[in-house]
């Protein structure tokens, strides 16, 4: 039961996170948006680490955790890439059902089947993920799109990887994997940005949302942490990749995108999918 609230904390924050970075994404460019995003959020970390003592791990966990922060971050900036060029709506969901569907096949490989009652848990939840990603409700229409799918699909990967490799990472403490993680992603960036010869330049009214960004970014990675420490990999992963729910529910209400039936019934079978994990 611990293991899903934190995991419902997750995905709460990274849908607020992923809905405040695909906005500065759209008025920045993604590469700017995310740098700032990885930035802010690792002050916050090195801020955390003068009130929070936590034991230093070994030098392949941290390796680990690094490589988790390039791989996710390369797959945060595919994300944002294919929101500039569509809503967020939809490339957010789609990247999430991969994402979650990688740990569950790990999980169920090195922890064991899960039971046929939480199996059927993440089964809802894939289709409940799979549903909100419905921009229009009529599934005729996803053969023309296709293509388009092809951006979040890859960003999924990247974030199903993030997924397990932080869990090997983060199973003796969690600070110093999440700050390493963090490094390794704001020097992703960093360095593609100055192979590109891209502006650094924010503007100033960009700062609160990318600082927000951020903070909500770490704190979603910190639920999914505890998460995983506290039960499955697979139950964690599939709870905090729920997330599209939170950002389909503030683009409706900030943006005014509208919620279809398919994406109404998708948060209705995530609800249910909740109650069976819980069971």
């Amino acid at each position: 039961m611990l293991s899903i609230l934190f995991g419902l904390g997750a995905a709460l924050t990274w849908g607020a996170a992923d809905f405040t970075g695909g906005l500065a994404s759209r008025r920045t460019g993604a590469y700017r948006a995310a740098l700032y995003g990885e930035f802010f959020g690792l002050l916050f970390i090195v801020a955390a680490a003068f009130f929070i003592d936590g034991p230093l791990p070994g030098w392949s966990a941290l390796g680990l955790a690094v490589a988790a922060g390039a791989i996710g971050t390369t797959g945060l900036l595919t994300l944002f890439r294919s929101v500039i060029h569509g809503k967020m709506s939809i490339a957010m969901p789609v990247s999430a059902l991969l994402a979650a569907g990688l740990p569950v096949l790990v999980g169920s490989l090195i922890e064991g089947f899960p039971g046929i009652i939480t199996f059927l848990g993440f089964v809802l939840a894939l289709c409940a993920i799979w549903l909100i990603s419905q921009e229009d409700g009529k599934d005729g229409r996803f053969l023309a799109r296709l293509s388009d799918l092809r951006l979040p699909l890859l960003a999924g990967i990247g974030f199903g990887s993030f997924f397990i490799l932080m869990d090997i990472a983060a199973r003796e403490t969690t600070l110093w994997p999440m700050l390493a993680s963090r490094t390794g992603g704001t020097i992703i960036v960093a360095i593609y940005m100055l192979f590109r010869r891209d502006s650094w330049r924010l503007t100033r009214d960009l700062w609160p949302v990318l600082v927000l960004n951020g903070f909500l970014d770490v704190g979603g990675t910190a639920f999914y942490l505890l998460a995983s420490q506290a039960g499955r990999l697979d139950v964690a992963a599939v709870i905090s990749s729920l997330f599209p729910g939170s950002t389909v529910i503030l683009a409706a209400l900030i943006l005014k995108e509208r919620v279809s039936r398919s994406q109404s019934i998708g948060i209705f079978l995530a609800l249910t999918a909740i109650i069976f994990l819980t069971v």
